[in-house]
């Protein structure tokens, strides 16, 4: 008999008041994971007081949970070698009678999903703030059910961008060159004010309405791979927001830090490695809350850990992703960190994950980083880290007088000589700006001889690079620092925009021209495997100039910057190693070639690509 018509006959014969629980999370899984073990969280008034019983092939019942909550159950599962795709039924048992049921679904994993390939330094990671980018559907600007209403007046306020504005501009970006999207979180979040960044989470299994639905996320995942873009999201382990569905009917006591009276913490994240620190400051550090509409997970909960690690298991498989971004990484419990990262490198062996640390010590970064050694014995499965030391010395090299002792191009150099530190420093995330920080172009007072100079050096040093939105038109933020002004709308991403970035309408000269250069470096960088994957050889930058080199066994790329404001000419004896059996250099900008028997000339302030051959 067909499984679908037993399980139509067995709910039809079961007497239950109540067929589907309030809450089951994860709703669905998967057979043929590597770990078979599956928690299933049930919420729904006094569920705490009835017995589950399942049957079906495959399928084990290996232990109940309850807390002190009643209105939760979270029932342990093993799903075997031998469970098949299809529908059971759990049924709860109150005084040995059937009480309710709640059908539960195993699905089919797509092929290979087990080795998806994630994305690699030969990708270009671009960064969307979806609420500002573009509104693909205005009919989803405001929820009924969800507070925080549209209002692209206001301060902090909804704009209305949306899933369906990315999809419609992924041909831009893969015009453009860009190979890897990392959107801001999607999650809902119902939070009274302020929640347009996404990070405030109040459901971790749903796409919040006014961005679009679980389907159009997926829709989304699709329609880039097919494109040659990789979906990353964006997702939160330390804290969800205060109005989260649970935060009315915690579990347990200790669901949160500082459950009782909580704490901000005071952001000493150099506890975690400071081997004088006080147990006070790692306390506060870990457990303290972010702010106060940001509750404190505590992940040293087993059942709270099980919960986040799968959710994050859920949604690569739901939607097909290809990396992760983990916000506030070292924020969560550190040991929970790493049960979370081995256990998805474990899943998916080439996925790829990137932690926000945002430190400019580059040693505090190296800490995180997969086989790093570490003196207090600290292990990591996490693949990369953002660099945040490289971006510090990006603006501050780009700002600073080059003629002066220690400053200037200098110091990517110096950053740069500090990457012994690192396991993998090819695998670190490069960038010049993101969705917390002043807009690159107004990091460096809008000086367009500088942008460029920064977009070869992003294009072409080792790691994998990230662009914020916007960034190829110039976007800045002139008034303040605010995060509402840095996260501006993307042009042309609304109807009433008299320039667009994605059609080059209403832009002015200097935007067209920013847009089309970077075009030209993105697309370029798409068939160079020296700048990809290729080993990085540099010089110590003095008198405004730093030179260095990517190569692979068949390809060699020299990048020279000059910060100086008058034409310099290479000396080829002191770079003699790395020119040394080639005769020609070609200006990939330009393209123009010419022989290394003669001097190479580069203009001041400006940065030059030259493969040679």
């Amino acid at each position: 008999m067909p499984r679908f018509i037993l399980l139509a006959l067995l709910l039809a014969l079961t007497p239950v008041t109540l067929l589907f629980a309030q809450r089951v999370e994860p709703a669905f899984w998967w057979v043929g994971l590597k770990d078979p073990h599956l928690q299933v969280l049930i919420h729904e008034k006094n569920i705490g007081d009835t017995q589950p019983r399942l049957s079906y092939p495959g399928v084990t019942m290996t232990k109940v949970s309850r807390v002190k909550s009643p209105n939760y159950l979270f029932i342990d599962l093993v799903i075997g070698p031998g469970a098949k795709p299809g529908t059971f039924p759990i049924q709860f048992l109150r005084n040995g009678r059937p009480a309710q049921t709640v059908v539960y679904e195993l699905k089919a994993r797509k092929a290979n999903s087990a080795q998806r390939q994630g994305y690699t330094a030969a990708d270009v990671m671009y960064l969307i703030t979806p609420d500002r980018f573009a509104n693909g559907n205005p009919a989803n600007d405001n929820a009924a059910d969800l507070a925080d209403k549209a209002s692209r007046t206001g301060r902090d306020t909804r704009h209305g961008g949306d899933i369906q504005g990315i999809i419609n501009h992924l041909d831009y970006l893969q015009d453009m060159g860009i190979t890897a999207l990392w959107v801001n979180p999607l999650v809902e979040n119902n939070m009274p004010s302020g929640s347009y960044h996404g990070y405030a989470s109040t459901d971790f299994y749903r796409i919040d309405p006014r961005f679009g639905s679980n389907t159009d996320y997926l829709t989304l995942s699709q329609a880039a791979s097919q494109r040659g873009i990789k979906l990353i999201i964006d997702l939160i382990m330390n804290h969800c927001g205060s109005s989260h569905w649970w935060m009315n009917d915690l579990p347990t006591d200790d669901w949160l830090n500082e459950q009782k009276k909580p704490r901000i913490t005071h952001h000493a994240r150099e506890s975690i490695q400071d081997p004088y620190a006080s147990d006070y400051d790692r306390r506060l550090h870990a457990d303290g809350w972010f702010v106060p509409t940001m509750p404190d997970l505590n992940q040293r909960n087993p059942l709270l850990a099980t919960y986040l690690i799968q959710n994050t298991i859920w949604w690569v498989e739901y939607a097909d992703l290809h990396g992760i971004r983990m916000d506030t990484y070292p924020y969560p419990d550190k040991d929970f960190m790493t049960q979370w990262s081995k256990r998805l490198m474990q899943e998916y062996p080439n996925l790829n994950m990137v932690g926000e640390e945002w430190s400019l010590n580059p040693a505090i970064v190296a800490f995180w980083q997969k086989g790093k050694q570490n003196r207090n014995g600290y292990v990591s499965y996490m693949p990369g880290m953002f660099d945040f030391p490289l971006q510090n010395a990006l603006v501050e090299s780009l700002n600073e007088d080059d003629r002066q002792y220690n400053r200037g191009l200098v110091k990517l150099y110096q950053t740069l000589a500090q990457d012994f530190l690192y396991e993998r420093p090819q695998n670190l995330v490069t960038f010049p700006d993101n969705h917390d920080m002043s807009r690159f172009y107004t990091q460096i007072h809008e000086d367009f001889a500088l942008w460029q100079m920064g977009m070869i050096h992003l294009l072409t040093t080792r790691g994998i690079p990230q662009l914020f939105y916007g960034t190829e038109v110039l976007m800045t933020n002139p008034k303040s620092d605010r995060h509402d002004e840095i996260r501006g709308e993307m042009p042309g991403g609304w109807p009433d925009h008299t320039a667009s970035a994605f059609t080059g309408q209403g832009l002015t000269e200097q935007q067209v021209a920013a847009r089309a250069f970077l075009r030209k470096l993105l697309r370029w960088r798409r068939t160079n495997e020296a700048v990809q994957t290729g080993q990085l050889k540099h010089f110590a930058a003095r008198d405004g100039l730093y030179v260095y080199v990517r190569y692979t066994n068949t390809q060699k790329v020299l990048v020279v910057m000059n910060k100086l404001p008058e034409t310099t000419t290479l000396d080829t004896a002191r770079y003699g190693e790395v020119l040394a059996g080639h005769t020609t250099a070609r200006n990939v900008l330009t393209g123009q070639t010419q022989p290394l028997s003669q001097p190479l000339s580069i203009a001041g302030k400006s940065a030059v690509i030259f493969e040679l051959r």
